[in-house]
Formats: C-alpha cells, sequence, structure tokens
C-alpha cells in the first residue's frame, strides 16, 4: 500500500486554485482551504471529479490538465479517511525523519563503506534496537543464523552468511559494549616459502659445520 504525501498532494491543488483565483490570494488560499478539508475527510472523489469539469471548460490549461492527470492517476493513494481510520499516517514526515535517525545515522557515518548484501541485515537490527524489540527478537535471528552456517572447511572458502554475521556483529558491540561472542573464522597459517632456505651470495661457499 502507497500512501501520497497530504502536503504534496496540496501543492499540485494549490496550482489549480492560484490558476482561478490568482497567486496568493485570499480567495485562493479559502478554495485550497475547502479542497483540502474535503480531501482530507471525504477523500478525492467529488474533487476530482470537479477538476474534471473545469478540464471541460479550460481544455488548453495545462496547469488543470497536468495536475488533474498526476492526482486522477494516483487516486488509490488519496484515500485519506481510509488511511487515518487504519492508524496509517498521511505525511511523510515520519518516513523522512525515521530514514535520517535509524538508517543514515547508522550507514552513513563518516568514513562508512557497505556491501550492498551487509545493508539489510544491518538494517533489521537496527530497527529491533530503535523500536525496542531487541530482547524478543535477536534470540530468534541468533538461533536461525547459526542453524543455516555450514561446516567450515578452509578459511579461503569461508561461507558468505558468516560474512554477514561478521557485520551484524558490529550492532551487538554497539548495544552490548562489549564484543559478542566471536564469529570470526580461525586465522590462516602463515605459508612458509620453498626458497626461505635457499642458500644465495657467501653461504654459497661455506663448509657445513
Amino acid at each position: 500500500m502507497r500512501i501520497l504525501d497530504f502536503a504534496h498532494a496540496a501543492e499540485h491543488i494549490n496550482q489549480i486554485g492560484e490558476f482561478l483565483h490568482g497567486e496568493h490570494s485570499a480567495e485562493s488560499k479559502a478554495w485550497l482551504e475547502k479542497h483540502l478539508h474535503e480531501l482530507k475527510h471525504e477523500g478525492p472523489k467529488k474533487m476530482l471529479l470537479e477538476f474534471q469539469k473545469l478540464q471541460r471548460k479550460h481544455p488548453q490549461e495545462q496547469v488543470v490538465s497536468g495536475n488533474l492527470t498526476y492526482l486522477k492517476k494516483r487516486e488509490e493513494q488519496l484515500q485519506y479517511p481510509t488511511f487515518q481510520a487504519q492508524g496509517w499516517p498521511i505525511g511523510s514526515g515520519i518516513v523522512e525523519s525515521g530514514n535520517k535517525l535509524v538508517v543514515e545515522a547508522r550507514l552513513k557515518g563518516s568514513g562508512m563503506h557497505w556491501h550492498e548484501k551487509h545493508i539489510n541485515p544491518m538494517l533489521a537490527l537496527r530497527t529491533m534496537i530503535c523500536s525496542k524489540r531487541w530482547k524478543q527478537e535477536w534470540s530468534r535471528i541468533e538461533a536461525c543464523l547459526r542453524n543455516k552456517r555450514p561446516p567450515q572447511k578452509a578459511p579461503s572458502t569461508t561461507p558468505a552468511v558468516l560474512t554477514e554475521m561478521q557485520a551484524l556483529a558490529l550492532i551487538l558491540k554497539e548495544k552490548l559494549g562489549h564484543d559478542p561472542v566471536s564469529l570470526e573464522p580461525s586465522p590462516q597459517k602463515r605459508r612458509t616459502s620453498s626458497w626461505k632456505n635457499f642458500k644465495h651470495g657467501k653461504a654459497l661457499y661455506q663448509q657445513k659445520a
């Protein structure tokens, strides 16, 4: 379900009102207030019928036909009485604020770079914390992740799920104040080069003790 931001719809309606009554006039402001009240409490049907009649009266006016086309195409997104009755916000301010405080605050810090596959897991955990659902959700998610973890054959073939779990561990550290149980693969053993003991220079002429 999508909802057109009420203030954005108001901008398109206002353009028609200013065409009819002049820009920033008292008449256009009164006209706009009346139509917005009607849209908010009765829905868009009556208003769109009025605009269709206005378009037939002024067929050459782009300000009327263009804004009518825009609103008519999004009629299902203008059902504000229904949305409000179901408890949905009709303005985008909550979503925009949530994006800034929840998403950008965690993922767009100075110098941060993210792999695409790590973003959704991190945001899922971030949302759990911000909505205060951590205790209810994390134990279930942790069990699910551990059950999906395949046996580790070699450090060079570390499963992708471990990489995701490493990314999730960042926010665990932020939440808990200390490092969670390490999910890192065991460190690789350093390879010894076959040339390490190769003699060169003066060593070629030294006799063995």
